[in-house]
């Protein structure tokens, strides 16, 4: 049989970082592209042929502003029933029976398992064992894989758990097991949910995926997001093909200034990069992060800060990205400044002794957080009481001004 794997819909949860767009078409778009990439799912899932949707954990982002996400989920639901296609779930840490708040009725292809214990949900007419228990509340912090129950011979037999598996350290920590966990039950897949990459936890006869998200919501989920189809039979190693799926696609472009002239030529290594992502993106929009560094003569023609935002902004419409950040963290090359050595030395050690004292460096930030610090937070621009954010622009400062002394 064949079936979808899909998990962490994140369903309107927004981009984050795109307030520059103010209230344009595009950002219209982006800000709705959790729904749209649920609706390319349905459209994969129907158009593969596939028998069934599985989906462990996170439909929702948490409790829902007002029933339009909760509706709009049970009208995707339903486009699935009136093709005869069921649907499994459970719930994971956002979309916990406890947070929650407003319900409203499934269709009859939709089936939640529970949040008490594990449970098995049988489709005779598919030979499909569906085993799984979701999060009561928000933070479960047992393995709940021991409980989980035989396997049922002669049926393909799925497990659906929103877990962090143990060893990965970069997620918060829900429902941990290993991987032997996972494959000691035995079942022909294990779908995963939680992690927002898309990996093998298990190989073999007995494999446990993480699908990852649909939609990368901000500058740390990069790359092409999606689903997997999976074939797979009683007894028989299971097949695992991914399914592109986003609607927007976060990108970070990084250009080393070493070697390269002046600005014209560091932008049009920007130029150049940007498209090969818009390329391979296509016909999704591409979100782009740009970090200029490394040490050349093209350091003195980029310390306008304000001037190569714009310049970026221009070259990213040409080629038919949005530009969310610019980070420049050029610098001249050794021994280019004509200034004082003494000087350069002493501005690097401030930069430095204030990049390593939060307490002196969070005392400079505290009238501007006083004055606009909630807006900044707001806008997705700037949060001043983030230390580590505050220490990289003392740095980003210091190389600013040190290629403004060298260009002057």
């Amino acid at each position: 049989m064949r079936f979808v794997h899909a998990a962490d819909l994140h369903l309107d949860s927004p981009l984050r970082g795109l307030s520059r767009l103010g209230d344009s078409g595009l950002a219209t778009t982006l800000r709705a592209a959790t729904r749209r990439a649920c609706e390319n799912l349905v459209d994969a899932v129907v158009d593969s042929r596939a028998e069934a949707l599985v989906l462990p954990g996170d439909v929702y982002d948490g409790d829902w502003k007002d029933y339009a996400t909760g509706a709009f989920f049970v009208r995707q639901l339903s486009r699935l029933h009136d093709e005869g296609i069921p649907v499994f779930l459970v719930s994971g840490n956002h979309d916990a029976e406890s947070e929650i708040t407003r319900s409203l009725r499934l269709p009859p292809n939709t089936h939640r398992l529970s949040v008490d214990a594990p449970e098995t949900v049988v489709d005779d007419d598919l030979g499909l064992a569906v085993h799984g228990q979701g999060f009561a509340r928000r933070a479960v912090l047992e393995n709940l894989v021991p409980a989980y129950p035989d396997r049922i011979p002669g049926l393909v037999n799925v497990g659906m758990l929103h877990t962090s598996v143990q060893g990965d350290d970069r997620h918060d920590t829900y429902a941990p097991c290993r991987p032997e966990d996972l494959s000691g039950c035995g079942y022909e897949y294990f779908a995963l949910g939680h992690v927002h990459e898309q990996r093998a936890v298990c190989d073999g006869p007995h494999p446990a995926w993480f699908s990852g998200n649909l939609q990368g919501r901000h500058p740390q989920e990069r790359g092409a997001k999606g689903a997997l189809l999976v074939d797979a039979a009683p007894e028989r190693w299971a097949t695992v093909t991914p399914l592109v799926l986003d609607v927007a696609r976060w990108e970070l472009v990084e250009v080393d200034i070493a070697g390269l002239g002046g600005a014209d030529e560091v932008y049009e290594a920007v130029e150049s990069a940007l498209r090969e992502r818009c390329a391979a993106a296509a016909p999704r929009t591409v979100v782009a992060q740009v970090t200029l560094h490394g040490a050349g003569p093209a350091a003195a023609d980029l310390t306008s800060a304000e001037g190569v935002r714009t310049e970026l902004e221009l070259l990213a419409e040409r080629c038919g990205a949005v530009l969310e950040k610019v980070r420049n963290r050029t610098r001249p090359p050794a021994g280019a400044l004509a200034v004082d050595p003494e000087l350069t030395a002493a501005v690097s050690a401030a930069a430095a002794g204030l990049a390593a004292d939060p307490d002196r460096i969070r005392e400079l930030a505290a009238p501007l957080e006083r004055e606009v610090g909630r807006r900044l937070r707001e806008a997705g621009l700037l949060d001043l009481r983030d230390d580590e954010r505050l220490a990289t622009l003392a740095r980003q400062a210091e190389q600013q001004l040190l290629a403004r002394m060298a260009g002057s």
